[in-house]
């Protein structure tokens, strides 16, 4: 639920900044739709767009991690974290980061992962 939650945060945003909202300031829907359907590079666009609001081009999703295909051992701390919060846990005193590993191992484990 958290995940799908975040999404729709960003989503709203995307809408709003892009004025395809009713309570939206600008109305740049054509601006952002037309390129998009000629398959224009998302960065061309981006930089088209930045000159009329610098804002757009700076929402980024976050990286969805499944548990149940990644390489836990592979992830950045930072990540770690970020999937003990999603469950509702924490690592207080956790200074390495096979201790982090460790908690999230357990976690896939809960969620029916069954090799690590």
């Amino acid at each position: 639920w958290y995940q799908r939650r975040v999404r729709e945060w960003y989503q709203r945003r995307v809408r709003g900044y892009i004025g395809a909202t009713e309570t939206s300031a600008t109305g740049m829907t054509q601006v952002v739709t037309k390129p998009m359907s000629f398959h224009k590079p998302v960065e061309k666009i981006c930089g088209d767009l930045y000159k009329k609001d610098a804002q757009i081009c700076d929402l980024k999703y976050e990286k969805q991690i499944d548990l149940k295909t990644v390489n836990i051992k592979k992830l950045k701390v930072k990540d770690l974290r970020k999937i003990l919060e999603q469950n509702g846990q924490d690592c207080k005193g956790c200074s390495e980061k096979s201790e982090f590993v460790k908690k999230v191992e357990a976690i896939a484990r809960e969620q029916g992962r069954t090799e690590l």
